[in-house]
């Protein structure tokens, strides 16, 4: 099993998960994050850093959000692995405070 980052991360993109994760298994796409599916220990580190409540396990992916477990698992491996803390996209987003896309 492994860890989901889902519909909340998009466009926001806060890396405070990248810090703790033990194994760097955070990828970057251009307007979210992903996992690793392969990488991921689920340690859950990465569940209570998440300013916008994004990522789940996989088998609590709320349904609406389950067409990115697929999205994680396929689209990780096409992008730069993350591992330091960056500037987030979320400056002045109402839709990047937290709670504001709940499942």
């Amino acid at each position: 099993m492994s860890h989901v980052v889902t519909e909340p991360c998009v466009d926001c993109k806060f890396t405070d998960c990248v810090e703790v994760c033990p194994v760097n298994c955070f990828y970057e796409g251009p307007d979210r994050l992903l996992i690793n599916f392969d990488e991921c220990i689920d340690c859950t580190a990465c569940v209570a850093v998440c300013p916008v409540e994004a990522i789940f396990a996989e088998g609590d992916v709320p349904e609406k959000w389950a067409s990115y477990i697929e999205l994680n698992k396929n689209g990780a491996p096409n992008h730069p692995n993350i591992s330091a803390k960056k500037e987030s996209l979320a400056k002045d987003k109402p839709e990047c405070k937290s709670g504001a896309r709940k499942p």
